[in-house]
């Protein structure tokens, strides 16, 4: 970058870098799915990211899978009465303006005020699916998280009606939080109003991005019992997806990963010290 600037000089860039898989994936001719915006969005920055990542990283498999089954999820959710999704720390993402939404479906979004106001000017003249609000907080201030989602389960959208079986999304978000966030989320999150939690769950998966571009951007969380961690703060698994063993399945696995694919793959609840992600939609009964 000109002047010496990190390609990541912090969390939020690392929007660009997801935006530049899924514009890549959506130039396929096999696309899991569209999304025309993602290029104008990754910009060059984006695309440089890609070129410096890692191996393991560069045609951006996790990234495409994880995408593909959070869009499943959602849809599966809606059909069972889903009434909102708060997407926090939305970041560069585009489900509101891809996705099948009915339209008078409530989306919120949620991140950080210059990254909003950058996604704000550079869709100024998109038209998304369904009733799109976003609204800058801090996610890590538990003040400023209560605050938001007493606004964002409360009456907005065409019908003004407040939300009754809501679905949070934290796609790429709680790996770079400390403990005590994560914690502090999840309690803040257990309310009535909301039903169900989708997030990716990694332990032990730094080698998949080496090298100094993320020393901005380090992993934090990756707890050693996997999806037992949120267990044991009251929420209960729906679908757990094994990232690596979903994107052999939809033929986005590197060649020289197929072969693990097939062999046994670590509990999810125990990984302990074994890589292991996964895609896991969360509820609260």
């Amino acid at each position: 970058m000109a002047g010496g600037e990190a390609l990541i000089s912090n969390v939020s860039d690392t929007a660009r870098w997801v935006a530049a898989y899924r514009a890549m994936e959506t130039a396929r001719a096999d696309a899991l799915f569209r999304d025309p915006l993602a290029e104008r969005l990754a910009g060059a920055r984006g695309y440089a990211m890609v070129a410096a990542a890692s191996r393991m990283m560069r045609n951006g498999w996790p990234v495409v899978t994880r995408t593909k089954i959070i869009d499943d999820l959602i849809a599966t959710a809606i059909a069972e009465g889903c009434d909102r999704v708060l997407n926090l720390a939305a970041g560069l993402d585009t489900r509101p303006y891809r996705l099948a939404l009915p339209d008078d479906f409530v989306w919120v979004e949620a991140d950080l005020p210059a990254l909003t106001a950058e996604k704000e000017a550079a869709l100024a003249d998109e038209n998304p699916h369904c009733a799109l609000i976003r609204r800058s907080v801090d996610l890590a201030d538990p003040a400023a998280l209560a605050t938001f989602l007493d606004w964002a389960l409360g009456p907005l959208g065409p019908e003004n009606t407040p939300a009754t079986k809501a679905l949070v999304l934290t796609e790429g978000l709680l790996m770079y939080l400390a403990e005590e966030t994560v914690r502090t989320i999840a309690a803040a999150l257990s309310r009535p109003e909301i039903r169900w939690w989708v997030m990716d769950v990694t332990v032990a998966m730094h080698r998949m991005r080496s090298g100094s571009m993320f020393e901005n951007a380090p992993l934090i969380f990756e707890p050693r019992n996997g999806v037992a961690y949120f267990e044991d703060l009251g929420w209960r698994p729906r679908e757990v997806e094994h990232l690596l063993v979903h994107a052999r399945k939809l033929d986005r696995a590197p060649w020289y990963l197929r072969p693990f694919t097939f062999l046994p793959q670590p509990d999810p609840r125990k990984p302990g010290r074994n890589p292991w992600s996964g895609i896991v939609r969360f509820q609260r009964d």
